[in-house]
Order: structure tokens, then C-alpha cells, then sequence
């Protein structure tokens, strides 16, 4: 009895459902218009049915039926994509379908048959709470011709030898490509795309070897995928590899910079082999798709990918006003201008302010910083717009080692005349024409100054950092020269404040006359040579330079009396001058004995020694140098033994990149946070067009630079490392690119 009062409530269901909708027959869509379906034929063993579901409507699944009205033709399980979850008042928690369905159905085709009637049932509602009846419609398909297969005749094989007929009759069992490896995609919503691969038993496909693009597809790309996991396999041809059996399906997420609906097609390249051994060649599938309207734009952002700080900046430049824009640039300036990069213009300008005694007064102390800064930062945004417009780094140009050179022989010759060996200016003639502009240019100072602030912008700094890479990539990308530049000159302000704070207070912190100003300027004339030695550090042996700062450091001891008795009533000061001197002798003898053990580091002259290695700090990282040629196999490599790579841009002449070395990868909770990483890096020291075409691939200005790659083989570009870290600040990259 219960079940018959089931059948009799189902029956009144219906009919009352009916009537509604004959009630309302002019406020909803005929049946065949908000559910247009259709069937077609993908392969002699499979056909597929879609479903074009009008706005507001959608589908059960449940409610799906598939029959084959030829006995021949046997149908297979429904590939049914995965849907939306709903709570209906009559069945449930069910899943239905919106838009867009595609369903492929595999087909047992016997005794020939070259056509199937297939009939479809299904059921929907609109979201106004009206359902329509089940409805079903038949088709009438015709199925291609299987492939005939190549008749083995055992007389001829005989003859050929019985190795060419082993071959011949595995050939003729291998499965044709698109039954092996059956590739499906379907619209899941409108931002994501679900694709799956039936794999035939005994066959697999690589991991490795899966690539998907979009084709024709205005203001959509893929957004970032994972792809399971497959399982471990040493491959005579690729070495360590991932595999897939049987099945393989994932989520593909859209990036949208529209709303509206449209076509796409959704490329596919992969490759497989029979488990018996023979591989297919790399095959390729594109299948057309219809992407329904999108969400609001609120919710498209929520999808799109988390941009790196550089990126973050390039946008800001795409739409912040051209004032809020340089007072940006402006700060991000003062930070840099506390980054290493920055100090060695201090002792510079410093030694132009003393070199001028006790003429100097407050006044002229300021305008020299001022022409050296804005000489800085004018050099500094007319070869940044260059170098972002024509592609080239030349602040990487200048780092040849003749030009290192020359530049290091202008401070060698700026300090020995600090020492009073002989007195730089410009020739009697050009004083005299000088003279009649003004009696601040007498001596040509200022364009002195301007000179060295020119050469220091691209000899001396700044640092790649994030803000300088951000500015050049928007001036790459837009040829917005104006906005671009304007941002550079007001990033080289920034970093010219302090040098313009040494200029206002030179003046009244030098002394004016007598031997204290000798003194001073003979301690900038030994600061003008640490300078020199410095840049000389990027292109010596690290021997010869450990050599250079003994010198260095062994003749002003001298000079500060070292080595001569104290006179019983000398001063105090007299006495601090000769306790330094001690020490920079001191230290200068451990760095001679330190060079004559073969060592580099000025840092650890005694390295090697027995109680010195005792001592010694635990070393840094070690990274794996590689060329740009190989870069590429080695991060499939690490990907295949399941290691994240970490890829370090490195340069001998940057300074970012040595504090780095010394301090960020030397930290032990920095080396424990790396384990488990490929430690890759590129050396661009030599700044090769092999160094250049790698810089352009990854859309970099320069080092220092550090990036991810997942599993995946994928850069996590968001997760980007420009200009220096600290530990602290590194290990939080570190965590943040795991994510």
C-alpha cells in the first residue's frame, strides 16, 4: 500500500507541476529553449551530448538517463563533470548544472554497426521554482568506420624473419592515439575549466609532458594549476618521470578582464606510451569551449593571482595621479638610501666638501651636495628610461673592469691630493671664463661634484630593488618615458638625502684652519683609497685585494705613530690616535699573514688555521652554478626528486648580493629553512648576451634577484626576492612561497 500511495503522490507532483507551468507558459522558456540539447560524435567508440542552458535554469544530474536503442552498442558510465551542489524542497541535496554541459559516453560497438539511436532523458527547473517534466529526445547518429587493420600474412612475415613479425603483430594491437589517451574539457563555471584524460588499461601518460594554453581566447588566460601528483617511474628516455594510469582530471582556473560570454579553445599537448614500451609521439587536441557571462568584477578579482612587489608597483604606476606617484617614489628613495649600495657615495662627496678646506662654509657645502645628487639622479633617470626603452642594463655596462679601473684610479688620485701631493683644479684659462658667472664656480667645484655624482650613479649605485625594477618594467612596457623618468629622478632624490644632510652640516662640523684640517683631509685621502680598494674587489683575486687592505691599513699606523715611543706628557688624544694606530696594524699583520696562507676573506684572515677553524663561523649556503643553456633541465630535474628550486641572480660587482652571501644565507635558521631546496644560481659577473637574453626571459633589471619554482616547474612570480633581505625578512619569503 505504501508504495502505491508513493506512485499516486509522484503522479499529483507531476500534474500539479504541469499545470503551473501552463499558467505560467508566457513568464517561462519552452522545455527545448532553456535546455537546448545536442549529440554528437567524437570517435568510432565514443559520442558526446551537450547541454546549452539558458540564464536562471539548470539541470539535475540524478535525473540523467542514457539508452542505446541498438543492440549492438553497448553504452558506458556517463562522464559527468562535477556540478554545483543544491538543497532542493522535493529531492534533497542534489547537483545540477548551469549554462554549459558536456558529458562524453563510451560506446561497446559490436558486429559493425555503423549507427546508434541513443535516447536522452532529463529533467530541470528555473531558480523562480518551477520544474518541467522529464523530457527525453532521441538521436540518430552515425558512427565512422574503425579503423581496418593491417592483415598480417605469416608466409611473408616468415620470410622477413621472425623478429619483424613479433613487431608487426604488436604494432597492429597498439590502440590508435585518441583511444589510448581520451582527452575531454568542459566549462565547470565561469571561471574555471575541469579537463580529464581516460587512459586505456596498459597505457600511460607523462606528467611532464602535459602543456595547456588557450587559443583565441581576448582577455582570458589560464590562471596558476596544480596537476596531481602521478606515480614514480625511471624512464629509460627521460630519466625520473611521473606517469598516470587509468584516469587524470583537474581544475583549470580563467583569469577574465571581461564579463561577457564567449568562445574560446583550449589547446592540449601530452604524451604517452603502451606499458609493453612503445611511446607515442607528442600529440596535440584543441576543443572549442563557450564560456558563460561572468561573475562581477569584485569576484573575478578574488581569483586573480597575488602579484609580486614589483608587479604590486608597476600597477600602482598604471593608476595612481602623477603626484601621489613621485611622493611614492620619493619615499620609496629615503629606504634605499639606507641600503649598502648608498654608503660608498658618502666618503665620496664627503672628500670633494674637505677638499676645498677652509674655504668651505655651509652654504657651499650644500650646493656641492645638491649638484652632486641632482647630477646623480638625472644620470640615474636618463639611462633607466634607455635602458627600459632599448633593453639594456647600463649600469651593468659600466661594471667592465677597465672602466673599474678608471674609476678607481680617479680616487687614487682624489686622495693623494687630500695628502697635499699635489692641488686638483681646472686650467688658469677655464677659471678665468668661470669667474664672470659667478664666485661660486671659480674653481669649477660644483661641476667637479656633478662629475663624480654622474660617474658614482652608475659606477658606484644604486641597488636593484624592488621600486627601480618596478619603474623600468613600467617604462618597458609602456614607453611611458615622462611618468617613468619623472619616478626615477625623484627614486635618486630619496636616496640623495642624506648626502644633501652631509652637505648642510659639513660646513660647520669641519674645522677651518690649522692641523686639524690637515689631519681630516688626510683621513679622507685614506677613506678616498678604501674606495678605490673596494671597487677593486670586483674585478682582483680576493687575494691580492686581502693584500691591498694590509697596505692600506699599515701605512696611516704609521703615520698615527704606532710604532714611536709616547713623550710622558702627551695628550689624551694623542694617546687615542695611537691606541688606533695599534689596532690598524694590528689587524693589517694578521691580513699579511692570512694573504701568505693563501687566503681571500679579509673578514677571516686566519681561516685555516687550527684554532681559527675551531672558531670560525659555520660557512653559508652552497649554491650549484649553472648556465642559462641548463637551466631549464635542471629544474626538471629537481622537480622530478621532488625538490622546490630556489634560482639566485649573483654578480661579483653587486653589493646586495655579497651582504647576502655574508649575512642572509650564513644565518643557521636561513640554511635550515633551505633544506629540501635546489640551490641554483646564475652568475651575470661577465653580463654575457647569454647573461642578458636570461635577465629579458625573466623580465629582470639585474641582481640581486631570488625565485621560486613549485614542483610544478613553475615560477611562483609573487613570491619574487629583489634587492637585499635580511634573515628575518627572508625566512618569511621563504614561508610565504610555500603556501
Amino acid at each position: 500500500m505504501p508504495y502505491f500511495k508513493k506512485i499516486i503522490f509522484l503522479c499529483f507532483l507531476s500534474i500539479v507541476s504541469q499545470a503551473a507551468f501552463a499558467l505560467n507558459a508566457d513568464e517561462f522558456l519552452p522545455p527545448n529553449q532553456a535546455f537546448k540539447v545536442s549529440a554528437k560524435v567524437v570517435a568510432a567508440d565514443r559520442v558526446e551530448i551537450s547541454w546549452d542552458i539558458a540564464e536562471g535554469y539548470y539541470l539535475y544530474r540524478n535525473k540523467m538517463r542514457f539508452e542505446s536503442k541498438n543492440q549492438q552498442i553497448r553504452l558506458g558510465d556517463p562522464g559527468f563533470p562535477a556540478g554545483q551542489t543544491h538543497h532542493d524542497e522535493n529531492f534533497g541535496d542534489v547537483v545540477i548544472y548551469r549554462n554549459i554541459l558536456n558529458v562524453p559516453l563510451a560506446l561497446t560497438v559490436e558486429n559493425g554497426a555503423s549507427s546508434l539511436q541513443l535516447s536522452v532523458q532529463y529533467q530541470g527547473c528555473a531558480d523562480r521554482g518551477i520544474c518541467y517534466p522529464p523530457q527525453k529526445t532521441t538521436f540518430d547518429l552515425k558512427l565512422p568506420e574503425p579503423a581496418a587493420n593491417a592483415k598480417v600474412d605469416p608466409v611473408k612475415q616468415l620470410l622477413k624473419g621472425n623478429q619483424s613479425l613479433k613487431l608487426n603483430l604488436f604494432e597492429d594491437e597498439l590502440l590508435p592515439p585518441d583511444r589510448a589517451f581520451e582527452f575531454f574539457a568542459s566549462v565547470k563555471d565561469e571561471h574555471t575549466l575541469h579537463i580529464n584524460w581516460h587512459i586505456a588499461e596498459g597505457y600511460y601518460l607523462y606528467r611532464e609532458k602535459i602543456q595547456l594554453e588557450l587559443l583565441n581566447a581576448d582577455g582570458v588566460k589560464l590562471g596558476n594549476y596544480d596537476i596531481p601528483r602521478g606515480a614514480p617511474k625511471q624512464d629509460e628516455a627521460f630519466g625520473l618521470v611521473e606517469t598516470f594510469h587509468n584516469e587524470l582530471d583537474f581544475d583549470l582556473p580563467l583569469i577574465r578582464s571581461g564579463t561577457s560570454a564567449q568562445p574560446i579553445t583550449l589547446q592540449a599537448k601530452y604524451q604517452g606510451c603502451a606499458d609493453r614500451g612503445v611511446c607515442y609521439p607528442p600529440m596535440s587536441k584543441n576543443i572549442d569551449l563557450a564560456l558563460p557571462v561572468a561573475l562581477q568584477p569584485e569576484v573575478k578579482e578574488a581569483v586573480e593571482p597575488e602579484l609580486s612587489e614589483q608587479d604590486q608597483i608597476v600597477q600602482s604606476l598604471h593608476k595612481d595621479s602623477f603626484p601621489i606617484t613621485l611622493l611614492s617614489f620619493f619615499g620609496f628613495g629615503l629606504l634605499l638610501s639606507l641600503t649598502p649600495c648608498i654608503f660608498p657615495m658618502i666618503p665620496i662627496l664627503s672628500g670633494i666638501i674637505v677638499g676645498h678646506g677652509n674655504r668651505i662654509t655651509t652654504g657651499r657645502a650644500f650646493l656641492l651636495s645638491l649638484s652632486y645628487v641632482l647630477a646623480s639622479a638625472l644620470t640615474y633617470t636618463v639611462f633607466g628610461v634607455l635602458a627600459a626603452l632599448f633593453g639594456s642594463n647600463l649600469q651593468t655596462t659600466f661594471q667592465q673592469p677597465w672602466i673599474i679601473g678608471l674609476f678607481s684610479a680617479v680616487f687614487v688620485a682624489l686622495s693623494l691630493s687630500m695628502f697635499g701631493f699635489y692641488h686638483l683644479e681646472l686650467p688658469k684659462s677655464l677659471q678665468v671664463k668661470l669667474h664672470n658667472s659667478s664666485e661660486i664656480h671659480r674653481d669649477g667645484s660644483l661641476l667637479g661634484a656633478a662629475i663624480m655624482g654622474a660617474l658614482s650613479s652608475l659606477i658606484v649605485g644604486p641597488c636593484v630593488a624592488a621600486p627601480l625594477a618596478g619603474a623600468l618594467i613600467y617604462i618597458g612596457q609602456t614607453g611611458d618615458a615622462v611618468l617613468g623618468g619623472s619616478a626615477l629622478f625623484f627614486l635618486g632624490l630619496g636616496m640623495g638625502v642624506p648626502l644633501l644632510l652631509l652637505g648642510a652640516s659639513a660646513g660647520k662640523l669641519l674645522p677651518k684652519a690649522g692641523n686639524w684640517l690637515n689631519s681630516t683631509k688626510a683621513v679622507f685621502g685614506v677613506i678616498m683609497l678604501a674606495v678605490a680598494v673596494w671597487m677593486l674587489s670586483r674585478i682582483l683575486p680576493g687575494n691580492v685585494i686581502m693584500m691591498l687592505w694590509a697596505i692600506l691599513l699599515i701605512f696611516p699606523a704609521i703615520y698615527l705613530s704606532a710604532v714611536d715611543p709616547l713623550p710622558e706628557d702627551s695628550s689624551g688624544w694623542r694617546k687615542l690616535w695611537k691606541g688606533l694606530g695599534l689596532m690598524m696594524l694590528a689587524y693589517g699583520l694578521l691580513l699579511l699573514i692570512g694573504f701568505s696562507l693563501g687566503n681571500s676573506n679579509p673578514l677571516k684572515p686566519l681561516q685555516g688555521l687550527g684554532v681559527s677553524t675551531a672558531q670560525a663561523a659555520e660557512p653559508g649556503i652552497v649554491f650549484e652554478r649553472v648556465a642559462s643553456a641548463a637551466l631549464e633541465s635542471r629544474i626538471n630535474q629537481a622537480a622530478a626528486n621532488h625538490q622546490p628550486v630556489m634560482l639566485d641572480f649573483y654578480a661579483d660587482w653587486c653589493i646586495s648580493c655579497k651582504e647576502m652571501e655574508a649575512y642572509t644565507f650564513a644565518d643557521p635558521q636561513v640554511k635550515r629553512a633551505l633544506k629540501g631546496y635546489a640551490l641554483l644560481q646564475v652568475d651575470l659577473t661577465n653580463n654575457t648576451d647569454d647573461d642578458k637574453a636570461l635577465l629579458a626571459r625573466f623580465n629582470l633589471i639585474g641582481p640581486p634577484a631570488i625565485l621560486f619554482f613549485g614542483l610544478d616547474r613553475q615560477e611562483k612570480t609573487a613570491h619574487r626576492v629583489i634587492g637585499y633581505q635580511d634573515a628575518e625578512t627572508f625566512i618569511k619569503s621563504l614561508q610565504r612561497s610555500k603556501l
